[in-house]
């Protein structure tokens, strides 16, 4: 049975490649990782943090996701809601969750993004 999730997909427009370098690894620090060169060839690419593996694929229709999105948990996120702001990406704390700071974001395609951190 299931045991993990093993990635994210998010869709991006064609394109978008160096735009997503430019957030996730330099903004959010995460490492690209390489695809297979048969899922190469059709563009997107894939980061990874940790256990967080987050893919784009490219969707020529693309329309960024509003509702559906990853929660990816961080720590120190008054310092990660900082780094997002300062490479230019809006941040819009929410408070109603329980137990948690949260914030949501978009990437810079627009898909919604948040980041939550468990309070001690």
């Amino acid at each position: 049975m299931l045991t993990a999730v093993d990635h994210v997909q998010l869709a991006a427009p064609p394109g978008s490649e160096d735009r997503l370098r430019a957030y996730y690894a330099g903004v959010l620090g995460m490492t690209e990782i390489p695809k297979p060169p048969v899922l190469a060839a059709r563009g997107g690419c894939w980061f990874q943090a940790g256990r967080v593996r987050l893919h784009f694929g490219v969707e020529e229709d693309f329309r960024p996701a509003r509702k559906a999105h990853p929660g990816l948990r961080v720590t120190d996120i008054e310092t990660c809601a900082a780094r997002l702001e300062a490479g230019g990406a809006p941040v819009r704390w929410d408070e109603d969750l329980p137990g948690h700071r949260r914030f949501y974001s978009e990437d810079p395609v627009g898909n919604r993004l948040e980041f939550l951190e468990p309070e001690r």
